[in-house]
């Protein structure tokens, strides 16, 4: 990442006075309190525009899709830090958030930027046009060593169930589809470029509908991760109200099965 040459600290985000507060342009009391969602504000904050009708479903919709998933590895990460230190919820959210990484919620960026690939290749095209752009891509990926982010589930062997919910709110919307088209020229290549018929999961399809609102494909990860500190907060709330934390510590510690070299005898 290219480090910038401003000397000058600037941002067009925020700034204040004695008596009022302005963000992206808007008086934050009485332009947005009260009168925007914390979805559209979101929205406003990355893009420096105003959501939308169409950017504010697709958008919402897929916070609700990611936001929660159960006894995942960064979900336990955090519940096990609260439960060692439970007078620290900002650190137990912060290790969870942490575990956001290529496997777990990044997944979402690097299928976008998969896509964003296909679709300056594909210039418009459709249909058998855009598998052929789709496969030639995918078949790079391949050649040099790279998975194909946003395919395959260990549960959900036909596709995802969310990945339709998201891309009915996006038609519904209105919304531009030309990434869910790409989505699912990618999902018919699949068989031909690695010999399985693997199928859209969650990660893939929120990349497909937020591209198709305009946000911004450097900000994607940011989705996944914003949605899951909502599950975790949920998470923590009951750790603090029944905790299991250390049971998650001591099931593994059961499971552990030393492998390393034997004690040295006298």
């Amino acid at each position: 990442m290219k480090i910038g040459k401003e000397t000058v600290p600037r941002s067009a985000i925020c700034t204040s006075d004695e008596h009022s507060i302005t963000v992206r342009g808007m008086d934050l009391c009485s332009e947005l309190i009260g009168r925007i969602s914390f979805t559209d504000y979101f929205h406003l904050l990355v893009t420096g525009r105003r959501a939308t009708p169409a950017a504010t479903a697709v958008l919402d919709a897929t916070l609700v899709a990611i936001a929660e998933h159960g006894l995942v590895p960064s979900v336990q990460a955090s519940r096990m830090t609260l439960a060692a230190a439970p007078d620290a919820l900002q650190g137990a959210v912060a290790a969870g958030i942490l575990g956001c990484g290529s496997v777990i919620l990044g997944a979402s960026e690097t299928a976008g930027r998969l896509f964003d690939e296909i679709d300056q290749r594909a210039a418009g095209a459709r249909g058998a046009a855009l598998d052929e752009v789709a496969l030639a891509v995918v078949a790079e990926y391949r050649a040099a060593g790279r998975q194909i982010p946003g395919y395959g589930h260990p549960l959900h062997k036909a596709r995802d169930p969310r990945v339709d919910a998201l891309f009915r709110v996006a038609q519904a919307a209105g919304a531009d589809l030309r990434f869910v088209h790409i989505a699912e020229a990618v999902e018919r290549v699949l068989p031909q470029a690695v010999g399985k018929a693997l199928k859209l999961n969650v990660s893939a399809a929120i990349p497909a509908v937020l591209l198709g609102i305009g946000f911004p494909l450097q900000a994607l990860k940011g989705v996944p991760i914003l949605a899951r500190t909502a599950g975790l907060i949920a998470h923590l709330n009951e750790e603090l109200e029944r905790s299991i934390g250390f049971a998650l510590s001591y099931q593994a510690t059961r499971e552990l099965q030393y492998d390393g070299p034997a004690r040295a005898t006298d």
